[in-house]
């Protein structure tokens, strides 16, 4: 006889309340804002904690922060769309409705590294430093981000009666999934692995400011990088709305090209033992670094 794994003690099912949080009138506070607005606050706290500790001025991390929103989210949609264009060329309304849902995370990643490129070349400060302080908040900020698909409904996996499925409206799943209620909760799995990888950052972090070891510049992001593609892989595979480049799913092929550059960056930190190219000197870097320290403090007193 099959054994109903839905009758197990530990069987649950995780069922959506809806998109929309609270409406008077014309106000709409929708999940997906709310868990966007607060994983940007919360991210930018933990990196100015973070750049306390690596006696860098907080502020540096406060003025990059404008920079990665004003980068990441158009990118993030921008992204979405272009993968989706035969929809979104039927509906162009529905382009700038980000609060609907619809952005990519890999997306947001290329947007940000361009801005925090940028920021880093204008200020004079290392690139690397400010992704080693950054990423912790990243992964985090992913975490608590995937919550909003499963709020609207989305980014599921395929059909599965596991102890742990998704319950999804009628009009939400794909048409040739139609006769299935229950899904595979990708959005719970990949907040899971974000924790995880945000869990190995701060360990990371923590021993090297005790000297156990002393990590070289970059690690933090590469690290990153590569544990996150790493779980990425996988847990896209049971997705139901990749999106797609002819028979590849992008968030794979992507996420692959970032485990070899995770891995060939650590490899050139500590194998080969050379730093990694820079936007600066290191020397001007930290010098740079520095003086803003020196002139938050001043302010302060």
């Amino acid at each position: 006889m099959a054994l109903d794994l839905s009758t197990l003690p530990l069987a649950f099912q995780f069922t959506s309340p809806g998109p929309i949080l609270w409406r008077i009138g014309p106000i709409t506070i929708r999940w997906y804002g709310l868990l966007i607005a607060t994983a940007v606050l919360i991210g930018v706290s933990l990196s100015q904690y973070l750049a306390k500790r690596r006696n860098v001025n907080p502020d540096l991390l406060s003025d990059l922060s404008i920079w990665l929103v004003i980068g990441a989210i158009p990118a993030a949609r921008l992204y979405y769309v272009l993968f989706q264009w035969p929809e979104y060329a039927q509906h162009p309304e529905r382009i700038i409705a980000i609060w609907q849902g619809g952005i990519a995370i890999h997306g947001a990643i290329l947007g940000g590294l361009v801005a925090a490129l940028i920021f880093a070349k204008l200020k004079q400060v290392s690139f690397w430093q400010l992704a080693d302080l950054v990423a912790p908040s990243l992964i985090l900020g992913q975490a608590i981000g995937r919550w909003g698909n499963f709020f609207n409904s989305e980014a599921f996996g395929d059909p599965t009666n596991l102890p742990w499925k998704l319950y999804i409206p009628a009009d939400r799943r794909p048409p040739e999934l139609a006769n299935f209620e229950y899904f595979h909760p990708t959005f719970l799995y990949e907040s899971l692995w974000d924790l995880m990888v945000f869990a190995l950052l701060i360990t990371l972090f923590v021993r090297s400011l005790q000297g156990k070891p002393r990590l070289k510049i970059g690690t933090l992001f590469l690290t990153y990088l590569a544990a996150y593609s790493l779980g990425r892989v996988w847990i896209e595979g049971f997705r139901t709305d990749s999106l797609m480049l002819g028979p590849l799913r992008m968030a794979q092929v992507v996420s692959l090209i970032g485990i070899l550059l995770g891995l060939a960056g650590l490899a050139w930190l500590y194998l080969a033992k050379r730093p990694l190219p820079d936007v600066v000197s290191t020397s001007r870097s930290n010098g740079a670094i520095e003086g803003m320290r020196e002139t938050g403090e001043t302010r302060k007193k």
